[in-house]
């Protein structure tokens, strides 16, 4: 399996498409100044304790209060707490060497027994915020790296289950043990398989750098503040994914091009000559095809190769995906044959469309009713074998009586929304028309203001391919006539995204001007 990371970077933020074998599997944002990100570390403050859902609402700065479980404590808790109050008087290193950890929380205890109001606890971001929820809390603190997870206050050593080796699991316990900090535990993930001890140590070295600067920040971190914070999306998804089937990376930023290059000399150096900077003038997911993938891949209707099709419903409790046939035909003789090749079908095109919604929660899959319990456990397996590609964890139930499977997927981030119906080109969704032939009068009289009002230099018209094709036509276009009228060259951008009286001016910085 070939793999690609397309990486579109604006002003806006950062979108990342990971691209198998040439299909859109995975689609990241990441918004300019996202807060609440998992992985972020707050100093929490506990805003009240409710006994009856054994849980806390805490104040992070959210407009929510966020939501502190009493499982999510973790059984080490009373430790941070104790650190908390010691680290915020500076009387403690930011190491554990010398620190005496308090005894595990009860497993069956209530969580007034262990928080109160007012008191300040470093929380984790567990979930970001979705919908009309805040974000979901731990103070069960760990810290990433590529090949080991931190966990502060334990001293265990887990090995990933997917490492099935005994004697590599017993060489990296042994590393691991004898370059661990004291007070600290270590989960060796799956990807450090093979891995040598320079690697290893040099990110365990990493993620307590990351440690210590959290400690640092803590005396003097205002409640309800950011305290630390995970690398941004792209690195840690970087961090997560990269092995030796990735092909290449693109980048279409130079700053961030450079960024991405130097990340991944740091963690895998022979993979650096695969992070490419595209320089090329048509937008970066025109160019690979995310585009038309994007467009495809997220309406309510969703078609597959073989003339079936799905559709997919969302509730705010549940998702719902129907499995039809559409044109499909076959005699009855091998109908039931028929409805386990589109099941086949349909569940590689599910398995995708999970991972590139990020759909998490609960979905029911209804498929083709079939009547043999043997293509029914069939079905499941090979469901099972092509989910086995998604990272989130998830659980399967084999297909009830009904045709019915039940999924349940973690949900961490807010479900990826696109929206694939475009405005109508004549009415711009008022149901009123608008005369095409004052559109050219509309662009000039916002480019007059822009450039003589405003004084802006260097702009950008931004317009649907079919605009910018009438704007450049003749030996003495209309960008021509602009030049000698304002007397400055007037970059005409063509978005095929555009409906097609859409237009917007972008300043020299590539930022939209507000009109």
């Amino acid at each position: 399996m070939v793999k690609e990371l397309i990486i579109d970077s604006t002003p806006t933020g950062v979108t990342i498409a990971l691209i198998e074998d040439k299909q859109l599997v995975e689609l990241h944002k990441e918004h300019v100044n996202n807060n609440y990100a998992v992985g972020d570390i707050y100093l929490g403050r506990i805003k009240k304790i409710m006994p009856g859902l054994n849980a806390a609402f805490v104040d992070v700065g959210y407009e929510k209060d966020a939501f502190l479980h009493y499982f999510d404590l973790g059984p080490q808790v009373q430790s941070l707490i104790k650190l908390t109050k010691i680290r915020r008087n500076g009387t403690q290193g930011t190491l554990l060497d010398n620190f005496k950890l308090e005894a595990d929380i009860n497993k069956a205890g209530k969580i007034s027994e262990v928080v109160s109001k007012n008191l300040l606890v470093p929380v984790q971001i567990a979930k970001e915020p979705i919908s009309t929820k805040g974000p979901r809390l731990s103070s069960d603190l760990s810290i990433a790296g590529r090949y080991t997870v931190l966990v502060p206050f334990s001293n265990v050593i887990s090995i990933s289950k997917k490492i099935k080796s005994n004697t590599e699991r017993n060489r990296l316990k042994k590393i691991i043990e004898s370059i661990k900090p004291k007070n600290f535990g270590v989960i060796i993930r799956t990807v450090s398989e093979g891995k040598g001890v320079a690697e290893l140590q040099k990110d365990l070295l990493d993620s307590i750098s990351k440690w210590e600067s959290f400690m640092k920040k803590l005396p003097e971190t205002e409640p309800a503040k950011r305290v630390w914070g995970e690398m941004d999306r792209t690195s840690t998804l970087i961090r997560d994914i990269l092995n030796t089937d990735f092909a290449n990376v693109y980048v279409n930023d130079q700053a961030l091009f450079e960024d991405i290059r130097s990340y991944v000399h740091e963690i895998s150096p022979e993979m650096e000559r695969i992070v490419k900077h595209y320089k090329h003038k048509e937008p970066i997911f025109d160019h690979f095809g995310v585009e038309k993938q994007i467009k495809n891949g997220f309406g309510k209707t969703v078609n597959l190769a073989g003339g079936a099709y799905l559709v997919v419903e969302h509730t705010e409790a549940l998702h719902v995906i129907d499995v039809n046939s559409g044109n499909r035909t076959a005699s009855k003789e091998n109908q039931e044959e028929n409805a386990l090749q589109v099941n086949k079908e349909a569940a590689k095109e599910i398995a995708r469309q999970l991972r590139l919604r990020d759909m998490g929660g609960i979905v029911v899959i209804d498929f083709i009713d079939m009547h043999k319990p043997a293509n029914r456990k069939v079905l499941f397996d090979h469901l099972r074998e092509l989910m086995l590609l998604d990272r989130a964890k998830h659980t399967i139930l084999p297909p009830s009586k009904f045709g019915l499977v039940q999924i349940t997927r973690q949900r961490v981030r807010p479900e990826m929304n696109i929206v694939t119906v475009e405005k109508c080109p004549t009415c711009d969704g008022t149901g009123e028309i608008k005369a095409s032939i004052v559109l050219m009068d509309d662009i000039e009289s916002n480019m007059t203001y822009i450039l003589r009002e405003q004084n802006e230099k260097n702009i950008t018209l931004c317009v649907h391919p079919y605009i910018a094709a009438f704007i450049k036509k003749g030996l003495i276009s209309l960008q021509w006539k602009w030049f000698f009228k304002f007397g400055q060259r007037v970059k005409v951008k063509e978005v095929s995204s555009y409906h097609l009286t859409e237009f917007h001016f972008l300043s020299s910085k590539d930022e939209e001007i507000k009109l």
